[in-house]
């Protein structure tokens, strides 16, 4: 299988930038000063910075609401929220000693292990895999043995959509001989409505509803979930191994905090979104506001899952996930997964 390498997905939720190999290795050899002494914030707070790639959105509601709630501060954190920009690196604000953690895919975590970047996975958000094809709703294709000469969207040959049909084609047994893969940016809406593609590859928790709610009639088709089904993880919190190394406790503090954050969303999306307007400068309408909510409202299977505990990594995913990548190419080496993440900071020691 052919496939284009040395890129980073700017993946949350239809973020936008990537990062060639060479500048992830040039990050590798500074990354490890991003985490300095513990800095003590006012009244001996430990301050971190969290890096949220992409412009303020509802996607990271769970964050919003751990900080306007108070659960960091409860925690005794002084939390810094970081929005990136179009042109930030994914691990750009650790490298430069902005940011303590970052947001980032378990796929693309690997990536930069695969780089010699020391990035650990310390809280994973969504437990099932968020991205799907989208068809239209009368569309032949109804799993992935149906993609054979087919033409399908895709944003680029990289990130998490890419990755998504990579692993459906490898579900239904095609390859990029067999199936037109055409890199259309970000315009799936226009490319399924002017029938230039047979479905493009999106978040079902953002692109499937935005499409729905422009009018139109479509259907999602997922990954196989369970022990032989989806080799990919999704978004989650990265640390450096400095910063596990130099501060373990604050960490442990923070995804506390945050599974708070997590577990108040899903209980409570619409006092979410309503935290969230802070954080947020278009969530001030009606129609916005139910946009927003309809986004939370299809992320809550995604974060649950077919159940446990939240946050918690699946060993075998991950073991899975790096084979998967490796023998893809989307990797130039082999990854140990256990190096790769971490379930020892879901709980106090």
């Amino acid at each position: 299988m052919t496939v284009v390498t040395g890129r980073y997905a700017r993946r949350s939720w239809r973020s936008r930038t990537s990062q060639t190999t060479v500048a992830v290795a040039l990050l590798a050899a500074t990354l490890t000063s991003c985490a300095e002494e513990p800095k003590a914030g006012d009244a001996g707070a430990a301050r971190l910075t969290l890096g949220l790639t992409y412009v303020p959105n509802i996607q990271f509601a769970p964050f919003y609401v751990a900080e306007e709630k108070g659960y960091y501060k409860d925690a005794g954190l002084d939390m810094t929220l970081h929005h990136h920009s179009a042109s930030d690196d994914l691990f750009g604000g650790l490298k430069a000693g902005k940011e303590d953690l970052v947001i980032a895919g378990g796929d693309e975590i690997v990536q930069g292990r695969a780089a010699a970047v020391p990035v650990v996975n310390v809280m994973t958000l969504y437990k099932s895999y968020p991205v799907a094809l989208l068809v239209p709703a009368d569309s032949p294709i109804r799993d992935a043995s149906d993609l054979r000469d087919r033409t399908i969207g895709v944003p680029g040959p990289y990130g998490e959509t890419y990755f998504g049909l990579l692993a459906l084609m490898a579900e239904g047994g095609v390859t990029t001989k067999d199936v037109k893969v055409k890199s259309i940016g970000y315009t799936q809406q226009a490319a399924l409505a002017a029938k230039r593609v047979d479905g493009v590859m999106g978040f079902v928790n953002n692109d499937q509803v935005q499409l729905e709610q422009a009018g139109m009639d479509v259907r999602a088709v997922r990954l196989t979930e369970g022990s032989d089904g989806a080799s990919l993880i999704s978004s989650g919190v990265g640390a450096s191994e400095d910063l596990l190394r130099k501060q373990p406790e604050d960490v442990r503090k923070f995804v506390r905090a945050t599974l708070r954050g997590v577990e108040f969303t899903l209980a409570h999306p619409q006092e979410a979104v309503e935290l969230s307007r802070a954080h947020i400068p278009g969530l001030k309408d009606a129609k916005s506001e139910a946009a927003a909510l309809a986004v939370l409202e299809a992320s809550a299977p995604l974060i649950r899952g077919s159940g446990g505990q939240l946050g918690r990594s699946d060993p075998q995913t991950w073991r899975r996930m790096a084979d998967f990548m490796k023998d893809t190419g989307l990797i130039k080496k082999e990854v140990p997964a256990e190096k790769a993440y971490s379930n020892d900071y879901l709980t106090r020691k």
